[in-house]
C-alpha cells in the first residue's frame, strides 16, 4: 500500500468510526470497526449474553446483522461521498456455533458494479476457526463522480 493509499485508509476509517457511532444496530449489539480500506472490512464483536439465542450460541440474526454490516461498510468505502448501499440478498452458512469470545468479520468486495456489488464475507473467531460465510448482494445509489476509492 502505498502512501496516498495509507492516507486514503486513514480518513476513511476515521470517517466510518465517527458514522458507526451514530448507528443504532452497531451500537446495540456492540460492534467495533477494526479495520477499514477499500481492500476490506473489518469489524469485531464481543460475544455477551444479549447476543445468545435460547442454547447458548450467538443469535444467526445478530451474526447476520455483523455480516451485512461489515459488507455494506466495505462498499461504502468504494462510492463518493453521499452515496448510499442497500442489502438487496444475503446468504450466510453458519458453521459454528459461538457461546463465547470474540469473533471478527472480514468483508471484502468482490465486484463492484454501477447498480450493485457483490461482497463476499468471513467471519472467524479469535483462534482463527470459521464460524460463518456470506454472500452478499447491494444495490448502489451513487452521488458525485464515481471514484474507485472513497477519496480519491
Amino acid at each position: 500500500m502505498n502512501r496516498t493509499e495509507k492516507k486514503i485508509a486513514r480518513l476513511a476509517a476515521k470517517e466510518l468510526s465517527a458514522k458507526l457511532r451514530t448507528t443504532n444496530v452497531i451500537r446495540q449489539f456492540g460492534f467495533e470497526l477494526l479495520e477499514a480500506d477499500v481492500h476490506h472490512v473489518v469489524l469485531r464483536m464481543r460475544v455477551t449474553p444479549r447476543h445468545l439465542q435460547v442454547h447458548g450460541v450467538v443469535h444467526g440474526g445478530v451474526m447476520a446483522a455483523l455480516v451485512d454490516s461489515a459488507g455494506g461498510l466495505s462498499v461504502y468505502l468504494h462510492l463518493p461521498p453521499g452515496s448510499r448501499v442497500a442489502t438487496v440478498e444475503m446468504k450466510i452458512n453458519y458453521l459454528e456455533g459461538v457461546e463465547k469470545g470474540i469473533v471478527k468479520a472480514d468483508a471484502r468486495v468482490i465486484r463492484l458494479g454501477r447498480h450493485f456489488a457483490v461482497v463476499d464475507c468471513d467471519v472467524r473467531e479469535a483462534d482463527g476457526r470459521m464460524c460463518a460465510k456470506a454472500l452478499m448482494t447491494f444495490a448502489v445509489m451513487h452521488r458525485g463522480p464515481k471514484t474507485k476509492g472513497r477519496r480519491g
